[in-house]
């Protein structure tokens, strides 16, 4: 073979081997696409199920815009008053009354069970979280017991504050003072599972104190 030959030859070698290449290119690349079709179609339906279970809020939530969860709450018949409302434009928790015929006074150390002639409907996937007002805290020693306590979202009974005066002189709650807020949170159920060991990690059952003061 000449050497016009040999270069022709080289040459279509050349051109069968770019062909070969860029058709499985093209392949790799198709596959990729439709790979990253069927993640978009898993995304979206499991989006789309999050959102039939919370009423659309979780989907918004994984975009960075969260949706208001929507409360219902019912007036019992010894309800009156107002419903609880957030004080500011970002406030974390409503701000819930106490629904009294008369005053409660609270002695120091002494806890009263406050009605708020309310009960509420939570979407499922989310608690309602009770905590003490701060201004009440740090002004009268005003705190819950329980805190934060917690209604369920089965939960259709009248919600009520457990109330403790933590200060040094007595307090007299009054009826519609603000006695407490709720404040919305998602709730993850988990999956129960038995075993004979646990993994091991660097602290292992220290705690109680086991890592100091400073």
């Amino acid at each position: 073979m000449d050497l016009e030959g040999l270069k022709r030859s080289v040459q279509e070698i050349a051109r069968t081997v770019t062909a070969v290449v860029e058709e499985k290119l093209g392949e790799r690349s198709q596959m990729e696409e439709q790979v990253r079709g069927l993640v978009r179609q898993v995304e979206k339906t499991v989006a789309d199920a999050l959102n039939k279970r919370t009423g659309g809020a979780a989907g918004n939530a994984q975009m960075g815009t969260p949706a208001p969860v929507t409360l219902k709450f019912k007036k019992l018949p010894h309800f009156k008053g107002h419903l609880p409302t957030y004080q500011t434009e970002g406030a974390s928790g409503l701000d819930v009354r106490a629904c009294l015929d008369e005053p409660i006074s609270l002695s120091p150390g002494e806890r009263h069970l406050i009605p708020t002639g309310l009960s509420i409907e939570i979407p499922v996937g989310y608690e309602v979280q009770v905590r003490p007002r701060s201004g009440l805290a740090i002004k009268k020693g005003l705190s819950l017991v329980n805190t934060p306590g917690t209604v369920d979202a089965d939960y259709r009974g009248e919600v009520k504050i457990i109330l403790i005066n933590l200060g040094q002189e007595s307090f007299v709650i009054q009826d519609q003072e603000r006695v407490a807020q709720l404040v919305v949170c998602p709730v993850i159920q988990a999956h129960i599972e038995l075993v004979e060991e646990l993994s091991d990690t660097s602290r292992g059952d220290g705690g109680f104190g086991s890592t100091g003061a400073n």
